[in-house]
C-alpha cells in the first residue's frame, strides 16, 4: 500500500520536474529577479505602514470601545502605535537595503568560501558538504546578524523604554543574544546535519522522507522548546494555590483538558506586556500564564482567557494548523528538485564554477526559499486568515460554555473575556484602529472592535439557545 502511494506520489513530482526543467539549463538573470521581488515586497509593506500611520492622528477611540479607554489611554496608545510604525518603516528599508547589498555582492558565496576555509582547518576537504555546511550556515547567520544589532537596541532601549515596556538591562541583552547563538548553534547544526543527511540517503525521491523528518522536528520541538529552551530565559514556577489555580483546574476537568502542569512564567523580567498559552502532546498538556497578566486581570477574566485558549484545543485549531503547515512544506519541497542541480542559479549569485556544476544542497535550497518570497508573501495573507477564523471560534467556544458544560457560572464568559481582551489592550497599548489590507497582511487575530462585536452576537446566541433549552425541560 505505502509502496503503491509512494509510487504515484513520484509520478506527480516528476511531472512536476519535468515542467520546470529549463531551471537547469536557461540563462535566467536570477540576482535581478530576487532584488526586483524583494524589493516588491518591501516597498508592498512600506505601503501598508503608509496606509496604517494616519490612523495614529486620530483622537478619539472607536465608539464601541468610548467606554473602555481613558482619552490619556488612547494618546499614550495611539504615541506607542505611531512610534512603532516609524520604526518599523525605518527599519524595514534598512534590512532590505543590507539584504540588497548582500546580495549584489555575494555574501553568500563569500560565506561559503569562508566555511570551506574553517573545515580546512579542522582537516577536512570539501567533501566534507555537511560539515561544510554546518560552517556555512554558522558563518551567514552571524554576519548577517550584525547590521541587526543596532535595530534590537533601539527597539529595546529606546522605543520600549520610552512607553514604560522595557525591564531589560544591557547585560540581560546581551546574555540572551549569546544564549540565542548558543542554542542555534546546539539545535541547528544536528537539524542541518539530519535535514542534508536525508537528501544525501533518499536521492531525487527525498520529499516524503524530509517531510516525515520535518514533522519529527516540529514536534519535538513543541516539548523542547517550553521545557528546555524557554527556562533558559525565564523562570516558570507552578501557579500558587488560590482562586484563579482552583478556576483553571477546575475548567480543566470539566472539559477534560488533560493538564498536566499549571505554570506561571516571569514575563514581567524583560517587558510588562503579558499573555497566556497552552503546550504539550496529546495526552499531556500544560499551560502557562505571564506573571504580567495575573497582575493587570482579575481571576474571573484571565480564566476566561484560559477558556479562549481551550477553545483551540478544543476545535483542535493547533493540529488543523499543523495540517496546513505541512501542505504548506510539501509545495515547497515538491518544486525543488527543479533547483537541487542548477547552475545557472548558483553562477548568478557569484558562486565559483566548482560550487555551480555541483551546487551545495544547502546553498540551493536557501536560494530558492528566497526566489520564493513573494509568493510567501501571499501565502501568509491565507494562513493569517484561517488564523483569524480560529481566534473567532475560540471565542464563541468561551460564550457557549454555559451550555455545553450545563454551569450557569459559566454564563458571563463572554463578558469576562471581552473585559479581559480590553485589559489586555489597555496594558499593553495596543491599536484599536487599523486599516484593513494591514491588519490581512500582518494580524493573526482579528482588531478588538471586531472581536467585541462578535463576541456580542455570540453572547446573544448562547442567551437564545439556553433559553430554547430550558423551554424544552419545561
Amino acid at each position: 500500500m505505502l509502496d503503491n502511494v509512494l509510487g504515484l506520489l513520484n509520478v506527480g513530482l516528476d511531472a512536476v520536474q519535468a515542467r520546470l526543467a529549463w531551471v537547469a539549463t536557461d540563462a535566467v538573470n536570477w540576482k535581478l529577479y530576487l532584488q526586483v521581488c524583494s524589493w516588491s515586497v518591501c516597498l508592498f509593506e512600506s505601503y501598508l505602514l503608509l496606509r496604517q500611520f494616519p490612523l495614529y492622528n486620530k483622537t478619539k477611540p472607536p465608539p464601541v470601545l468610548a467606554d473602555y479607554f481613558k482619552q490619556e489611554t488612547f494618546e499614550k496608545s495611539q504615541a506607542y502605535g505611531k512610534d512603532k510604525a516609524k520604526f518599523s518603516l525605518v527599519s524595514g528599508i534598512y534590512k532590505q537595503l543590507v539584504d540588497s547589498l548582500f546580495l549584489q555582492y555575494g555574501l553568500m558565496a563569500w560565506c561559503w568560501k569562508v566555511g570551506g576555509n574553517i573545515v580546512a582547518l579542522l582537516g577536512y576537504g570539501p567533501e566534507y558538504e555537511i560539515l561544510q555546511s554546518i560552517a556555512f550556515a554558522l558563518t551567514l547567520f552571524f554576519v548577517s546578524s550584525l547590521p541587526s544589532l543596532p535595530l534590537s537596541w533601539y527597539q529595546t532601549f529606546v522605543l520600549e523604554e520610552k512607553h514604560g515596556f522595557n525591564k531589560m538591562t544591557p547585560r540581560l541583552f546581551f546574555t540572551d543574544l549569546i544564549k540565542s547563538f548558543a542554542i542555534g548553534f546546539v539545535i541547528g547544526a544536528p537539524f542541518l546535519a539530519g535535514f542534508l543527511s536525508v537528501f544525501k540517503w533518499a536521492g531525487k525521491r527525498f520529499v516524503p522522507w524530509l517531510m516525515a523528518f520535518l514533522l519529527i522536528f516540529q514536534l519535538s520541538m513543541v516539548v523542547l522548546y517550553p521545557t528546555v529552551i524557554q527556562p533558559l530565559f525565564n523562570k516558570l514556577s507552578p501557579l500558587p494555590a488560590g482562586e484563579l489555580r482552583s478556576r483553571i483546574e477546575e475548567l480543566a476537568v470539566k472539559l477534560k483538558f488533560p493538564l498536566k502542569h499549571l505554570y506561571e512564567i516571569d514575563g514581567s523580567k524583560r517587558s510588562s506586556h503579558s499573555n497566556a498559552y497552552f503546550f504539550g502532546l496529546p495526552g499531556n498538556k500544560h499551560i502557562v500564564i505571564f506573571d504580567t497578566l495575573i497582575k493587570q486581570s482579575k481571576p474571573e477574566e484571565v480564566e476566561a482567557v484560559l477558556a479562549h485558549e481551550l477553545g483551540h484545543w478544543y476545535y483542535m485549531h493547533p493540529s488543523q494548523l499543523l495540517i496546513l503547515s505541512q501542505m504548506h512544506i510539501f509545495t515547497i519541497l515538491a518544486l525543488f528538485p527543479a533547483f537541487i542541480h542548477a547552475p545557472p542559479l548558483l553562477r548568478a549569485f557569484d558562486f565559483p564554477p566548482s560550487a555551480a556544476v555541483k551546487p551545495p544542497t544547502i546553498i540551493a535550497f536557501l536560494l530558492y526559499q528566497m526566489l520564493l518570497a513573494p509568493l510567501e508573501a501571499v501565502v501568509s495573507i491565507g494562513i493569517n486568515a484561517v488564523s483569524r477564523k480560529f481566534e473567532y471560534e475560540a471565542d464563541r467556544f468561551a460564550c457557549e460554555l454555559q451550555t455545553k458544560l450545563e454551569d450557569k457560572n459559566m454564563a458571563d464568559m463572554g463578558s469576562r473575556l471581552g473585559r479581559a481582551l480590553v485589559t489586555l489592550h489597555v496594558e499593553n497599548l495596543s491599536t484599536v484602529w487599523v486599516d484593513w489590507l494591514y491588519s490581512a497582511y500582518h494580524h493573526s487575530h482579528p482588531t478588538l472592535t471586531e472581536r467585541l462585536r462578535a463576541l456580542e452576537g455570540y453572547k446573544s446566541a448562547a442567551v437564545a439557545a439556553q433559553s430554547a433549552g430550558e423551554k424544552k425541560e419545561l
